[in-house]
């Protein structure tokens, strides 16, 4: 009975030591979580590893309010947890965080920004890194073309190791079908909001078809989760 008391009080030292800082503590797990996934990188090609998946763990790890990791964490203390539950609702925040390193990094593809957080957004730092190569022979639009698509496969990673990281969290018993099912939910309307985002631009309109309309409450949230 004890040791049962005594780690209960463990659990509760660590979630208070969370709420004091919880950013921080997203970001130490974030830390780890990329450190391994870096060492797999490593395993798969060292070019790979040094252009992307560095790239993308700089990018995750080098800005942001972690606000989605926050809304995790409060929303775990609201309902009353805590001490056990407290890794896997930072690993899942760490994964969040992963999505919207996906999110921005496509959005700047698709927008064709140059800046990100006040430096080279990650397509323009891949075309200018590749572009002054000598005697490549590139064209300024051959270089584009190799930032953009560079990015594109770095916002893919950026996912892929956000599902890893999901897949791989030990969640209770109670909660891990249904988390695992509001993921598969977020992903989908992640890319549906931006489809959504980039249909309106399209076509002057910010309302969906209305054969197929969700309402509109609906349709602003999907839209909004993709703009990220």
């Amino acid at each position: 009975m004890r040791r049962i008391r005594a780690a209960d009080d463990q659990g509760a030292d660590r979630a208070r030591a969370v709420d004091a800082d919880v950013a921080g503590a997203v970001e130490r797990v974030l830390d780890e979580v990329l450190g391994a996934r870096l060492a797999e990188a490593a395993t798969a090609d060292a070019l790979f590893r040094r252009d992307i998946a560095e790239r993308v763990a700089r990018f995750t790890l080098g800005g942001g309010k972690r606000l989605r990791g926050r809304f995790v964490w409060w929303g775990l203390r609201v309902c009353g947890g805590g001490g056990e539950t407290a890794g896997a609702a930072l690993r899942l925040a760490a994964a969040l965080e992963l999505v919207q390193t996906c999110a921005l990094v496509h959005d700047d593809v698709m927008d064709g920004a140059e800046l990100r957080r006040g430096r080279p957004a990650l397509h323009a730092e891949m075309r200018g890194q590749y572009a002054q190569q000598p005697g490549n022979g590139r064209s300024a639009r051959s270089a584009e073309a190799f930032g953009r698509s560079a990015a594109v496969l770095a916002g893919d990673l950026a996912l892929a190791w956000a599902d890893d990281t999901v897949m791989d969290t030990g969640f209770p018993a109670t909660a891990r079908s249904a988390v695992h099912a509001l993921w598969r939910t977020m992903r989908t309307e992640m890319v549906a909001g931006q489809y959504l985002d980039l249909h309106s631009q399209v076509t002057a309109c910010r309302s969906p078809p209305a054969r197929s309309a969700p309402p509109a409450s609906r349709a602003r949230a999907i839209r909004s989760s993709g703009r990220c």
